[in-house]
């Protein structure tokens, strides 16, 4: 039972090919469900911000920045 080289080749690439975008959609999707438990910045953040920069913020202005960070994603 002697395999050839060239067929050899072509499953290993396959396989090669067949492993990246499983691991691509695999990575996506832990990506993703971690961003939705663990959001980049939050309410708390944006107050700091605006603290920061020497305005005391209303909620309606954290509402918004948070909206259209929403919208923008």
């Amino acid at each position: 039972m002697e395999i050839q080289i060239w067929l050899l080749v072509l499953y290993l690439i396959l396989v090669l090919i067949v492993g990246f975008v499983i691991g691509f959609f695999v990575a996506r999707f832990f990506i993703k469900k971690q961003l939705q438990k663990n959001p980049p910045i939050n309410e708390k953040m944006i107050r700091a911000m605006f603290m920061q920069m020497g305005r005391k913020p209303s909620e309606a202005q954290i509402k918004a920045v948070m909206n259209s960070m929403k919208n923008n994603q």
